[in-house]
């Protein structure tokens, strides 16, 4: 940003919320915004909704839209006005906007959001559920949110997300759960319908529409638990895979926090990225093996699971850590005894970093010692046992002993 864009203070965008009732609901001030703008954008449906206060030139979204971003900021210090359904900066325009527009040019006027609309309408606390958006996103970031009793409140990307979603709670075991759909709330053709997701037949449904989920599991449902150490079979995978009880240990090394980004060096079956992805909506982790398969096996992993988001790639460390940002966290579960992985791995740490690297064999401790003597922290050697049967008997089966170095870089 230029030193001239740095020090303008003019509120030249405005940003209304409107909702089905058009211009009925605007309050004086959002109508004059709109009115008085030089250049109006916003979906065909805003501009439709506002049409008796137009005066001046109209723009509808580009696909993508960074076109029609580029052309607002081609017109800054003149009068912009961009219409947004309800509050732009609940899962709208207006996040998007504010990170190349700074907020000390902007006005924005929101109208109830529909989730605000929703609990009103269900007399559901907002402060008790929990939201999520399908426009433009997936539909599996939902399946964490699948908790016996929660209340879900969803936007819907269109007409067929509500099917969609009915049939996807119900293939995780969740068909009993109720599934309110919300359309057109707030203006003449509002209506509120429900149906259980396992014999959702509801048609006609509008475009603009939300869904409000009462969820409700079957004994066969799988809920993912909220602690960390999920079960190994709820990962896909060949064997190689950091154990659940290992995985819990090491997750609590790790520390995840908000926004942090974590390296999963020899990622295998994914699990410890996502499980690290799982603990905060706005945790991001970049996942590596040199194997494709298990590459493309912890992608399914993690789209199964709720997290779709996870960036795995084939290579071999360390020659890939270039091309990565540089990471909050690292965990290394394969590769610790190549050559130099390990200073590599701490010379691309952030301050203020943790790395965790667990091994097997004797090479790899050594390494691991080694790694402690140079740069502190602390060693730990997990045994663990399993009851197994033995013939007619039963007896502790030993696993592996896997020893594991964990540090903060200072």
């Amino acid at each position: 940003m230029s030193d001239v864009e740095a020090t303008a203070t003019s509120r030249w965008l405005s940003i209304v919320g409107i909702g089905e009732d058009g211009v009925e609901g605007l309050s004086a001030s959002a109508r004059g915004l709109v009115a008085g703008a030089e250049l109006v954008v916003g979906g065909q449906r805003h501009l439709d909704l506002a049409r008796p206060l137009l005066r001046a030139a109209t723009e509808t979204w580009s696909s993508p839209i960074e076109a029609t971003i580029a052309l607002i900021r081609e017109r800054r210090g003149r009068q912009v006005c961009v219409l947004a359904s309800g509050d732009p900066f609940c899962f709208g325009i207006g996040g998007t906007l504010a990170e190349s527009i700074p907020s000390a040019e902007m006005t924005c006027m929101p109208a109830p959001s529909a989730f605000a609309l929703a609990c009103a309408r269900l007399g559901w606390p907002s402060a008790e559920i929990a939201t999520i958006s399908f426009c433009g996103r997936p539909i599996e970031p939902l399946r964490p949110l699948l908790q016996p009793g929660a209340r879900i409140l969803a936007l819907s990307a269109d007409a067929t997300t509500p099917a969609r979603v009915a049939g996807f709670l119900t293939a995780l075991g969740f068909g009993p759960s109720r599934v309110h759909v919300l359309e057109a709330m707030g203006g003449p053709r509002e209506r509120m319908r429900v149906a259980t997701a396992d014999t959702f037949e509801l048609g006609d449904v509008h475009p603009l529409n939300l869904l409000a989920i009462e969820v409700i599991a079957t004994a066969e449902a799988r809920i993912l638990p909220l602690g960390t150490g999920l079960a190994d079979d709820l990962f896909e995978h060949d064997g190689q895979i950091t154990k659940r009880e290992i995985r819990a240990i090491t997750l609590a090394q790790l520390t995840p926090r908000a926004g942090d980004l974590l390296w999963d060096i020899g990622c295998g079956a994914g699990s410890v990225a996502v499980e690290w992805l799982l603990r905060n909506p706005a945790g991001r982790a970049i996942g590596v093996d040199v194997d494709a398969e298990r590459v493309a096996r912890a992608l399914r992993n993690a789209v199964a699971l709720g997290v779709p988001k996870l960036v795995a790639r084939v290579g071999r460390a360390p020659d890939t850590f270039a091309d990565l940002p540089p990471p909050d966290a690292i965990f290394i579960g394969g590769g610790a005894h190549e050559p130099a992985l390990i200073e590599r791995a701490w010379d691309r740490l952030r301050s203020g970093g943790r790395i965790v690297a667990n091994g097997v064999t004797l090479e790899t401790e050594a390494r691991l010692i080694a790694a402690h003597g140079s740069y502190g922290g602390e060693l730990i050697r997990i045994a663990l046992e399993r009851g197994d049967h033995i013939g007619r008997r039963r007896a502790f089966r030993p696993a592996m002993t896997v020893v594991q170095w964990a540090a903060v870089k200072p």
